[in-house]
């Protein structure tokens, strides 16, 4: 017997990538709900237009508003999608073949970026590959904020398909270090709620290993101008990150 399959989606201030990503799901999905943390640009008018279900709900964290999204989904499969994410028309049949044939607890794929208008084929960022698609009721959304992830029970059947997501990351170089400040402070603030410390030693070694695995073990240099600025940024979050770990351990 065939499933039904919800797509869901968070947004914010998404209407440069919105309407791309919900027309790449229409042919798969039985059911749309985009959960909103009050964007004041045209998503909510780009999704009202594309005929989705539209639900505004308040930000408390990547993971805790991902799950409370997949609360909202009709049904008890799953397809969650970021804004910015894109599924090819490969993908979209094979997701289609899937529903009539639904054999795994959850189902992976790999996720190609696009950054500055080029394809990211190293550092790290390829193939990424993303649980995605899976049965709610077996798994939910975990990790460490902002790097959430699906956590499946245990004894659960994951299959991977060699298919890409695509994800159009960021536009310009300046989105990048802008996303940097942000994503450091998240996850220096899920650090320190576990526990974690950080000294000077850890800001330089952490920073300059991320750089040395992603532009020379990742292979990122392969990636050109793109690749160096991409290592470089990703190295500066990671001593973001431990600075402001450290400050949180120093003022308390």
């Amino acid at each position: 017997m065939q499933i039904q399959l919800s797509v869901v989606i968070i947004t914010f201030n998404e209407e440069k990538n919105i309407a791309r990503c919900l027309e790449s799901v229409i042919d798969v999905a039985d059911d749309v709900v985009v959960v909103d943390s009050f964007s004041i640009d045209k998503t909510q008018q780009i999704c009202i237009e594309k005929k989705v279900r539209f639900v505004e709900h308040k930000f408390d964290g990547h993971i805790e508003q991902k799950n409370w999204a997949i609360t909202q989904a009709k049904y008890q499969y799953v397809l969650s999608l970021d804004a910015d994410e894109v599924l090819t028309e490969e993908l979209q049949k094979a997701i289609n073949q899937i529903k009539k044939n639904w054999e795994g607890d959850g189902y992976s794929f790999n996720r190609l970026t696009n950054y500055c208008g080029q394809w990211i084929k190293h550092c790290g960022w390829y193939p990424d590959k993303k649980l995605r698609l899976w049965d709610s009721s077996k798994g939910s959304w975990g990790g460490e904020n902002p790097h959430d992830k699906v956590i499946m029970q245990n004894n659960t059947k994951i299959k991977h398909i060699r298919l890409d997501i695509l994800h159009y990351s960021y536009y310009t170089i300046e989105e990048h270090t802008k996303q940097l400040n942000y994503f450091a402070e998240i996850s220096a603030d899920a650090a320190f709620k576990k526990g974690k410390k950080s000294n000077g030693f850890k800001i330089i070694y952490k920073s300059w290993f991320k750089f040395f695995r992603n532009y020379i073990l990742k292979l990122g240099i392969l990636d050109g101008r793109y690749g160096y600025v991409i290592c470089k940024n990703t190295a500066k979050e990671t001593a973001l990150k431990y600075a402001k770990l450290q400050e949180l351990n120093s003022n308390n």
